[in-house]
């Protein structure tokens, strides 16, 4: 029997939240974790440097009732799915963008959970095509693909945040991303104590900094 999730091919264009115009701006592209949508990181937007154009964008499958939102792939067998999973997501993702932003001005990515998992996983597919990424309480998706080689030579400034008490991510996701990361991007970060599996008012304050350093890399 087929698998029902794996039949939704593309993301809808229509079910984005915008922070404004995106024409001349850089672009923040924003990517829920499972089980919510579209409005649950915009809420970021605030603490969010002005200058980025900002799209939060719904994932385009359902969770198994009765689990709420919407997930960019599913999330049973989190120990031992496959990375194919994850990289259709982020094939997905690189579609909608095509669409929605085919000038080649600067993209960003900034995921919480699956949708960091997806940002990192889109990085690897199309190393050339964005600026940086956050990933906040995210992972690297284990396994090699053929954009790996560009993206370690390219090395994106990436950061990466977590919790100490997050006891979402399964531990072996969180060592492989420890050992990943450095040797691919350019990466800065930090370790949140007490923090569970969600995002807290200091790291979004580091997420600034670091978005700000990013838009004067940008500038210059």
């Amino acid at each position: 029997m087929s698998d029902p999730q794996a039949e939704t091919p593309h993301l809808d264009p229509d079910i984005v939240l915008w922070s404004g115009e995106p024409a001349g701006r850089p672009l923040l592209v924003l990517l829920h974790g499972y089980g919510a949508d579209e409005r649950d990181l915009f809420g970021l937007v605030p603490y969010l440097p002005a200058e980025f154009a900002v799209a939060a964008v719904r994932a385009p499958l359902t969770p198994p009732w009765p689990a709420p939102g919407y997930s960019w792939y599913p999330i049973e067998g989190l120990d031992g799915q496959s990375p194919n999973r994850t990289t259709d997501a982020a094939a997905r993702l690189l579609h909608w963008l095509d669409a929605v932003a085919p000038a080649p001005s600067p993209v960003g990515l900034l995921g919480f959970s699956q949708g960091a998992a997806v940002s990192l996983q889109a990085m690897r597919l199309a190393p050339e095509r964005f600026a940086f990424a956050v990933n906040l309480s995210g992972y690297a998706t284990p396994g090699d693909l053929p954009g790996d080689a560009a993206l370690a030579e390219r090395k994106p400034p990436v950061f990466w945040g977590r919790g100490t008490n997050d006891d979402v991510i399964p531990g072996h996701l969180v060592a492989h991303t420890v050992e990943w990361l450095p040797a691919h991007v350019d990466l800065s970060g930090r370790v949140y104590q007490g923090l569970t599996h969600s995002v807290s008012e200091p790291e979004l304050a580091d997420v600034r900094v670091f978005l700000d350093k990013q838009l004067e890399a940008l500038a210059g």
